[in-house]
């Protein structure tokens, strides 16, 4: 046999290393399939040191993290006792991690994939019986409130894109649960682009209780023999001069809402140079200030406050015609005269499409049929790659969607390109998202060679196993180094790549481009320093990392188990409110329910209506609110309403003497008492403290139906038929008035019952069911 070549040496020697690393981690029991992966002395380093820690994975994009998390995989595997849970943001990359493992393991009937089309029923059984679960975080979140489950049986939590990994997002409430249900657990938590301060890491390393890190660059030994050259090159694009004067006539619009501002004292200066939105959101935050301190002035204060509304609501709309083109912007005005037209519609809105100088603008700009210069750059960008080389694979990334339908439209023409669009789930403005397994498909037709150019919104920046690219377009810098690394992640990874962004002079563009590059410089300019601060700061015991999160006071699950039994109803519609997570971390028990009436049952008695302050003002708008009101004085003998958040009074234009005058119905008329919250955080420290109090030694047990105080005996009786199952409010009006008595009815045949009009068989037999069935307690 002739010599090895260097890249042959180097791959047998990775594999000799593999083999040594699989035989010494299983025990001589193979787990990963023989020569599946080329290993990496990096990737087997990183594994090594986060055998036994719960460790920070810091590496490039396309590097391969998804290959260290297959060796710890390997190696938690090695103890029968063991299972790991692998979490990743979204649908299409839990199927894309998922697939991975199971090319790459041997035994494959132990991977199940958790997402929202999976049955919760279901859920419990797998979660029983296999060892690795595949889940989006929101999935296991619901379940963990849920109680299907818990994470006492859970070795080791993957955390893919860990940088997500604070405030609200489900991770942190995931990892204070295991925090709670397992003493014995590690985490991996892996990323690509941690961000460029020490804070932002460190808050990630003190909700995973990291205390192992492993930062590589692609400068470091182990790993530079890896990386492909990657060029970079930005294109500057003149806008052209006729979209100079729809420019001026929506400054013009713009600088007499600023004059506005700057008369009520909530802004400092008129000149559009200075402005931005940060500026705006703080005047947001200075009227919403000066209502409450000073509300004498609501007048010109809410004045300041449509004023304000408009004008972010222009500064948007000069950056669309500026970085995007005409399309985007008569889309987005389009909308603001839906919202102008409809009940309900910001002030602001109908003041904008009432204005001379904006609607000439739109009229100016739709006139001279002509689109941002952006487009036929992207065209001959596109058109000269594949001209060179037919075989090449180009992602081009646009911030809206509006933008990539127009970009598709113009590439479809082209001759040899074979664009497609990719973007999210949600549907936005009768713009159909695409659905998880369609984006499975275009990912594969692209990778196939079906499609050759895919524009993508943000959902193809994080982590899916997009193939590597030729080329990378950015229609638009993004300010956010993290993006701006994710979207250049996407080529140079098993070959050389090139990226090209393109900038529009005199615009935003320049602002956002300079500001994440800087923040990228930063970052890699850092991250030794950083690499050296954290090891400090995770392992010195006086450092700020330990004195924030002290180890010896984290809650042992004897202490779990032995709280006191406190359970709150919730609708099922208020899952997703932050509220349900602040309460399960609470140990309250939270049952989701079908409520007719309410969102939270605190006891027999007490039934709670949370409104946010955006909900208050839209139910008392739509002229709502008083029916639900006296809905929820006629089913509980103490109503409360929460209504939540801050802005009540400068939200939406409404006058003071409008809401202060529900206040007085509300509290007056209907005897219901208005507790204002912060947050959904504070909420949640209302509904704990009085379910509680409630509760306390048994004394009121928490009920579906409240003590309704029935004023008459037909309404009495009518409360308990609405009890039975599957009876409404209207079934038993109808029962009532067929069998005359709640005797009669009691005494019924099924097919008596399936006389009453709405009443089916499943319905009778149901009712029937809980009539005839024994009391049994627990």
């Amino acid at each position: 046999m002739g010599e090895l070549s260097g890249h042959d040496a180097s791959c047998s020697q990775n594999i000799l290393k593999l083999s040594c690393y699989v035989t010494f981690v299983s025990h001589h029991q193979e787990i990963i399939k023989p020569d599946s992966i080329e290993q990496r002395d990096y990737q087997l380093n990183i594994a090594r040191s986060a055998e036994q820690a719960s460790t920070l994975v810091v590496l490039p994009t396309g590097m391969g993290k998804t290959v260290i998390a297959l060796l710890v995989i390997e190696q938690e595997l090695s103890n029968p006792q063991n299972n790991i849970l692998f979490l990743s943001p979204t649908k299409p990359l839990v199927n894309q991690h998922a697939q991975y493992l199971a090319d790459h393991l041997v035994p494959t009937d132990i991977i199940a994939v958790f997402t929202g089309e999976t049955p919760p029923e279901k859920r419990i059984d797998l979660w029983k019986t296999k060892r690795i679960i595949v889940s989006t975080p929101q999935v296991i979140e619901n379940d963990l409130i849920a109680r299907r489950y818990d994470l006492s049986s859970i070795s080791r939590i993957i955390f893919d894109e860990a940088h997500r990994a604070a405030g609200n997002y489900s991770y942190v409430f995931i990892a204070n649960m295991y925090t709670k249900q397992r003493e014995d657990r590690r985490c991996l938590a892996m990323t690509a682009s941690p961000g460029d301060n020490l804070s932002e890491i460190l808050e990630v390393c003190k909700t995973l209780e990291i205390t192992n890190i492993e930062i590589r660059t692609k400068q470091d030994p182990d790993v530079r023999a890896y990386v492909h050259d990657l060029d970079i090159k930005w294109r500057e694009i003149t806008l052209p001069h006729e979209f100079a004067y729809s420019l001026q006539l929506l400054r013009k619009a713009l600088a007499e809402r600023l004059a506005i501002l700057k008369k009520s004292g909530v802004l400092d200066t008129a000149s559009l140079a200075l402005l931005n939105r940060k500026k705006l959101l703080e005047v947001q935050h200075k009227i919403q200030e000066a209502l409450r301190t000073h509300p004498q002035d609501s007048t010109t204060l809410f004045q300041a406050a449509s004023a304000q509304s408009a004008a972010m609501k222009l500064t948007h709309a000069i950056e669309l015609l500026q970085t995007q083109g005409v399309n985007a912007l008569t889309s987005y005005i389009s909308r603001l005269a839906t919202e102008a037209s409809t009940r309900g519609g910001s002030k602001a809105s109908r003041d904008l499409m009432r204005d001379p100088a904006v609607l000439e603008a739109i009229a100016y700009v739709k006139s001279i049929h002509l689109e941002h210069p952006k487009i036929q750059e992207i065209t001959s960008i596109v058109n000269d790659q594949l001209t060179h080389n037919p075989e090449s694979k180009i992602i081009v990334f646009t911030h809206y969607r509006d933008t990539s339908q127009y970009v598709h439209q113009q590439l479809t023409a082209l001759p040899r390109v074979k664009p497609v669009r990719f973007i999210g789930q949600a549907e936005r403005d009768h713009d159909k998202g695409l659905t998880q397994k369609q984006q499975i498909e275009i990912i594969k037709q692209f990778k196939q060679g079906t499609y050759n150019v895919l524009i993508a919104t943000s959902v193809a920046e994080e982590g899916l196993d997009i193939p590597s690219t030729d080329l990378v377009v950015f229609y638009e810098p993004v300010p956010s180094e993290i993006r701006s690394i994710q979207r250049k992640g996407r080529t140079a990874r098993k070959m050389p790549g090139k990226v090209i962004i393109l900038i529009a002079k005199g615009t935003p563009d320049e602002a956002y481009y300079w500001s994440s590059r800087q923040k990228e410089r930063n970052m890699h300019r850092e991250l030794e320093v950083l690499r050296t601060a954290l090891h400090k700061q995770v392992h010195d015991p006086t450092s700020a990392y330990h004195t924030i999160v002290p180890q010896d006071s984290q809650k042992k699950l004897e202490d779990y188990s032995q709280q006191a039994s406190v359970k709150i109803l919730v609708d099922h519609r208020e899952s997703r409110s932050p509220v349900i997570k602040s309460l399960t971390q609470r140990d309250i028990t939270v049952e989701p329910q079908q409520l007719d009436v309410g969102d939270y049952v605190l006891s027999s008695r007490i039934g709670v209506e949370r409104k946010t302050v955006d909900d208050f003002l839209t139910s008392l708008i739509q002229g709502k609110l008083f029916v639900q009101m006296k809905h929820l004085r006629s089913a509980y003998s103490r109503p409360l309403l929460i209504i939540e958040g801050e802005g009540l009074l400068t939200k939406r234009n409404i006058s003071h003497n409008a809401i202060f005058g529900s206040f007085s119905s509300i509290m007056i008329d209907f005897g219901i008492p208005i507790i204002t919250t912060r947050d959904a955080h504070e909420t949640a420290d209302f509904l704990s403290v009085t379910a509680q109090r409630e509760q306390r030694q048994g004394s009121r047990a928490v009920a579906l139906r409240g003590e309704k105080t029935a004023k008459t005996i037909a309404e009495h009786q009518q409360y308990l038929v609405e009890g039975l199952p599957g009876v409404s409010a209207v079934l038993a009006q109808r029962l009532l008035q067929h069998f005359g008595s709640i005797h009669a009815l009691a005494n019924a045949s099924e097919d008596d019952l399936c006389e009453v009009h709405g009443i089916g068989k499943n319905i009778a037999a149901d009712i029937l069911k809980l009539l005839h069935a024994e009391y049994l307690t627990d």
